[in-house]
């Protein structure tokens, strides 16, 4: 689907004033970052993203109304600004025909981009539990190996697998907490959703699917 397509659709959820808008478009979350800022000249802020479709090959990013007197003008202002956006026109903080933010939107979109990021990364990144099963998987595979190779072949087979686990569950947890700490720098707040999971949040934010979300 074309970028024009996609902020066409993101646009025509917007016009009817929903609660919730979901993007997902194909391909990196740099893209979905930058339809994001989008959605949030609107007045809409980000709420969480995760993987769908396929094998997960969608980023699908979810965008909740900000009911904030502030957001309501900044809507204002891109809908008189912007009057042709999603029609061939100009859209806010993205170059003509493309998700290529423009020099005034590279932060916002830098940032939105971290946020996308680090919660879709969770998928990826291991708790306890799953350390456990993949453990057991290596240990279950060298027995399997057992039976047609010799000791010292299904060892080192074995071995191998549980070394390349390791490394992916480490660079993983490396690579989020450098996001982490980014995050922080910005200015924004950790904490824990219901299921435990850690998310970042806008000073005054609450988690999104609270009531007032958006409410200091």
């Amino acid at each position: 689907m074309s970028v024009e397509r996609h902020i066409a659709g993101m646009l025509r959820q917007i016009a009817r004033q929903q609660d919730i808008v979901e993007i997902a478009p194909q391909g990196s979350a740099r893209k979905a970052a930058a339809l994001a800022h989008v959605a949030e000249q609107y007045g809409y802020a980000y709420g969480i993203a995760y993987r769908t479709g396929f094998k997960n090959s969608l980023v699908q990013v979810r965008m909740y109304r900000d009911p904030r007197p502030g957001a309501r003008v900044r809507e204002a202002a891109t809908i008189a600004t912007h009057p042709q956006a999603g029609n061939g026109g100009t859209v806010p903080g993205l170059g003509q025909g493309s998700v290529k933010p423009l020099p005034e939107a590279v932060g916002s979109v830098a940032v939105l981009k971290d946020l996308i990021t680090f919660d879709v990364m969770a998928l990826y990144v291991a708790d306890r539990a799953q350390k456990v099963l993949g453990y057991l998987a290596c240990a279950v595979l060298t027995v399997l190996l057992l039976i047609d190779s010799s000791p010292v072949e299904a060892v080192a087979s074995g071995g191998a697998v549980a070394l390349l686990i390791t490394v992916a569950f480490e660079v993983g947890a490396f690579r989020r907490g450098k996001i982490a700490q980014r995050l922080t720098d910005a200015g924004f707040l950790a904490v824990r959703d219901e299921q435990g999971a850690q998310r970042f949040l806008r000073p005054g934010q609450h988690l999104p699917g609270h009531t007032g979300p958006f409410a200091a």
